[in-house]
């Protein structure tokens, strides 16, 4: 009889209740076509899309034939540029959905909190620290960073390749994908905490991880940011039942277990960073970086913000400061040596600002340059590094979309990715193609071009990551020749919370100026 009922109860819950809800439409979402034939009932269908790999490309298959796709119960996702604006546009009445507040942890930082009045303190505080004044100061960092990538890459250079060949396997002695992730965790821990991780002098990823009761162990930062970034995403888009699942998944898969453990090393590895950085703040050190612009104003006085607040500000300063500039790097290369013109055009370009003995670039010697921020530009509309998309809810009372209402309380999304290749448009979407982004041509696409989302939410750190790929980009391709494993090698790609390419083997030998 226990049984029968709780079967009663399980069988109410997940489908007669569901079902219900469905053909009532209370909220008039049966009208929108489903993206599974279940959609409409089940968090269930997205949620096994987010276990298959590269779910955005699917979501922008399906977007073909319709402009808004019901992907949840209670969620819809829009393809139709236009509703970027009504989305994640300065006036938007949407919040951040509940996405973020179940992700998050004690303490939101400015990425993931969702009052508004609390987001407008938060980017206040950290304005500063991210201020387009600090360039100069910035630049002094990245070249020390660059310059540890390129001697690096001068101790791994093999002989030239001979024309119309393909490199020998052990000629691959670059993992340009592994490299790029060092650079920008280097570089941003360099921006924001003053701090030398040492991963650039011998090419390994090892950190301290340290516990809250103050145990402290080493970690591979790669290892433990991928399951931190992959485990949450593959099992949130059931809101009311993450908990449940996050619990489920630890008693019975080993693979969870073991992303899990990684999950909290991860944060670890940003505690320690937090701590030590702490340490050397309280010990007097005058440093001009992001703790510092947290810890108080200009004028010296404190922002008394809590230590919880401040952790988690660091976490995403380290998450997301390193990972989507660590991705674009990799996907401007990529395209570049798929592209022989375009990284033609790019090297003479470069050619004519940069001295052949120039090392590191001169920010301020290539900054301007039109074809290499377009190139950089083009690869982030080709493959958006934050490619899934962000969810957002409307205010109770509902608001409109596309001139549609839609009811309150309701998660709207648009994936960067979908904007991205919409040919209305970006014709020729799934070309490579830099010009797109030049003189009077370019400007019309601006509005739709949201790889750091847009409006009061968009990226603040946008203007270190151009930064850091201007100078790294234009050094490298100046610099040095590379080759992919073949012409028409493609490398695995998967997504998470933020698109996730795998290992990208390629070939290095010093360039001959004058030759491309």
């Amino acid at each position: 009889m226990y049984a029968t009922t709780v079967g009663l109860l399980v069988a109410m819950y997940f489908l007669v209740i569901p079902i219900a809800k469905y053909f009532y439409d209370p909220k008039g979402l049966r009208k929108y076509p489903n993206f599974y034939a279940l959609s409409g009932i089940s968090d269930l269908p997205f949620l096994y899309e987010a276990q298959r790999g590269f779910r955005s490309r699917n979501l922008f298959e399906a977007h073909k034939k319709h402009p808004v796709l019901r992907i949840g119960p209670n969620a819809l996702s829009y393809s139709d540029p236009n509703a970027i604006k009504d989305i994640y546009g300065h006036g938007t009445s949407c919040v951040k959905d509940r996405f973020y507040s179940e992700t998050g942890g004690t303490h939101a930082h400015l990425a993931d909190v969702v009052d508004k009045k609390e987001h407008a303190r938060k980017r206040k505080v950290l304005s500063s620290a991210y201020a387009v004044k600090n360039l100069e100061e910035w630049e002094f960092n990245v070249a020390n960073v660059a310059g540890k990538v390129i001697k690096a890459f001068d101790k791994r250079c093999t002989a030239p390749l001979l024309p119309n060949t393909i490199p020998p396997k052990g000629d691959l002695t670059v993992d340009y994908r592994n490299w790029t992730v060092l650079f920008a965790a280097a570089a941003i821990a360099n921006i924001g905490l003053s701090e030398d991780l040492g991963f650039l002098d011998e090419g390994l990823d090892v950190i301290k991880s340290e516990s809250k009761d103050g145990a402290v162990k080493e970690a591979s930062f790669r290892e433990c940011h991928g399951a931190t970034g992959t485990v949450s995403y593959q099992l949130v888009w059931a809101y009311d039942w993450f908990k449940i699942f996050k619990r489920m998944s630890k008693i019975f898969s080993s693979g969870y277990r073991k992303m899990w453990k990684l999950d909290g090393d991860w944060g670890g590895i940003v505690y320690n960073r937090a701590t030590t950085r702490l340490n050397r703040y309280i010990a007097g050190e005058k440093l001009d970086d992001f703790f510092a612009a947290m810890m108080e104003d200009k004028n010296g006085d404190p922002h008394n913000l809590e230590w919880g607040e401040i952790v988690a500000e660091i976490n995403i300063m380290m998450n997301a400061g390193h990972d989507t500039t660590a991705i674009s790097l990799r996907n401007v290369m990529f395209f570049s040596l798929k592209s022989p013109k375009c990284l033609a055009k790019l090297r003479e370009e470069l050619d004519g600002v940069l001295d052949e003995d120039e090392v590191v670039a001169s920010y301020s010697k290539v900054k301007n340059l039109p074809y290499l921020r377009a190139c950089i530009d083009e690869s982030l509309r080709m493959l958006p590094p934050v490619i899934f998309g962000l969810p957002r809810r409307t205010p109770v009372e509902g608001t409109a979309i596309l001139d549609n209402y839609v009811a309150g309380d309701t998660s709207v999304s648009m994936s960067a990715y979908v904007v991205h290749h919409q040919v209305s448009v970006f014709e020729d979407h799934d070309t490579y193609k830099p010009e797109r982004w030049l003189g009077e041509e370019g400007k019309p696409l601006q509005p739709y071009f949201i790889p750091f989302s847009t409006g009061a939410r968009g990226c603040i750190g946008r203007n270190i990551s151009y930064l850091e790929q201007t100078v790294l980009v234009a050094s490298l391709i100046h610099r040095f020749e590379f080759a992919l494993t073949s012409p028409d090698w493609n490398p695995p790609v998967k997504e998470t919370t933020n698109l996730s390419p795998g290992p990208m083997p390629i070939k290095v030998w010093r360039r001959i100026i004058g030759e491309n």
